[in-house]
């Protein structure tokens, strides 16, 4: 009896170890996914020269696969030799970099999802004399845990692209500009363009004029701008109108200087103004004079003579920092009409606490057109003036569409409204 009770137990532990090898033998779910989807190599991997640069890109190509999961890598690698030298350029998970994640606008670039989409700049590991123009080799290995597949090698050389089609936009709107700057020209000469009335520079003809009836100099200021500043650049324009009329009114104008080039350049516009209005012997060279390149003691200099000659209008055009109080109120305290103008928006409210007349910002610039009535320049004026009403007409329309695209969840129809906008 108890060797029958043995022999049972026997058999039965027999069973149970054998029906334990058969369910530790049988794969799981993710035993059967390793069996049925290997790790394979990237099969159509195509290299080109990156469109629309200057050289030294290359853009490599090839399908998603349904094993681009995320525990698998993709690394790609270049090399300048026949063989060997790889360097390892690029690592990413397999279920990223695809088409949509190029930055190029949309009539430059097909935004796919179904490609990979790498682009390796070669600038980063060749310098930029050898990575345009030289033959580069390029392979992808995908990378899974201990196992790698690497797909097979293709070459590319990478050229300048001549014509950048990804900022076409940036073209039509130039376009738009000259098309309306030569029919600005061709209108002007013709019947002329309206340009608003600036308050401060009507003034001039009203000072000038004081000026010869008292017998009493005219103050003109540049600034402590050098010649490169746009606001330099501009007062000196000024000061060859104001100079103009002030040749015609047989008046005396003074011009002292903080640097020495901006003297020279305003000495040639003096006298050249003076030439154009027909009173060349009434130049002098002691018009414009230097007085000194210290911020401070060019101010004290100008307020002194400001102070005894007591002049009948001052002029502050150009570049102005903190001495810009210092000669305004000066010139304030003795009487003179006075007429600024700068670009430089935080000295304003110390212009418009001490001056008669101020010119805010962009007036600066428009002054010469205004003044001289050239048609050249008020056309220049015009365009510009119809830049910026493209601009802000766009950008307005832009932010509407783009929030309509949002709130209807249109992602196609905002990503084209922002790559009109933006410069590539």
């Amino acid at each position: 009896m108890n060797v029958m009770i043995k022999n049972k137990l026997g058999f039965a532990l027999v069973l149970l170890f054998a029906a334990a090898n058969t369910f530790a033998a049988k794969p799981g779910p993710a035993a059967k996914k390793a069996t049925a989807d290997p790790l394979l190599p990237v099969a159509g991997l195509t290299v080109i020269d990156m469109p629309y640069d200057v050289g030294g890109t290359a853009l490599l190509k090839w399908d998603v696969r349904p094993s681009d999961t995320p525990d698998v890598t993709y690394q790609v690698y270049v090399s300048s030799l026949e063989t060997g030298g790889w360097i390892k350029a690029e690592e990413f998970p397999a279920d990223t970099r695809t088409g949509k994640d190029i930055d190029l606008p949309f009539w430059a670039w097909d935004t796919s999802v179904k490609e990979h989409a790498v682009k390796v700049e070669l600038n980063n590991y060749y310098g930029e004399a050898q990575s345009t123009g030289s033959l580069f080799h390029f392979k992808v290995a995908a990378v899974r845990g201990r196992n790698t597949a690497e797909s097979e090698v293709v070459s590319v050389v990478t050229l300048s692209n001549w014509f950048r089609l990804d900022r076409m936009n940036n073209l039509v709107l130039l376009l738009i500009l000259i098309v309306a700057f030569f029919w600005a020209v061709s209108h002007a000469k013709r019947k002329g363009l309206f340009i608003r009335r600036i308050a401060g520079l009507d003034a001039i003809d009203e000072a000038i004029g004081r000026a010869t009836e008292m017998g009493k100099p005219i103050y003109y200021m540049t600034g402590i701008g050098s010649m490169s500043q746009i606001s330099t650049i501009a007062s000196a324009f000024i000061l060859g109108e104001v100079s103009k009329k002030v040749a015609q009114y047989d008046s005396q104008i003074k011009v002292p200087h903080y640097d020495p080039i901006v003297m020279t350049v305003c000495k040639e516009v003096v006298k050249q103004s003076y030439m154009e209005a027909g009173r060349p012997d009434s130049y002098r060279d002691d018009i414009n004079f230097f007085v000194s390149q210290d911020q401070f003691s060019y101010a004290a200099s100008v307020d002194g003579m400001i102070s005894r000659e007591k002049p009948a209008a001052c002029f502050f055009m150009g570049y102005f920092m903190a001495e810009s109080l210092l000669l305004a109120e000066v010139g304030a305290t003795s009487g003179a009409i006075q007429i600024a103008g700068t670009d430089v928006e935080h000295q304003l409210p110390f212009f418009f606490t001490a001056c008669d007349y101020t010119l805010m910002g962009e007036e600066l610039y428009a002054a010469g057109a205004y003044l001289s009535k050239e048609p050249m320049l008020m056309s220049a004026l015009k365009v510009q003036d119809l830049g910026k009403l493209i601009v802000m007409v766009s950008v307005l329309f832009g932010i509407i569409f783009v929030g309509v695209g949002a709130w209807r969840h249109w992602d196609p129809f905002v990503q084209v409204i922002l790559n009109m906008f933006k410069a590539y």
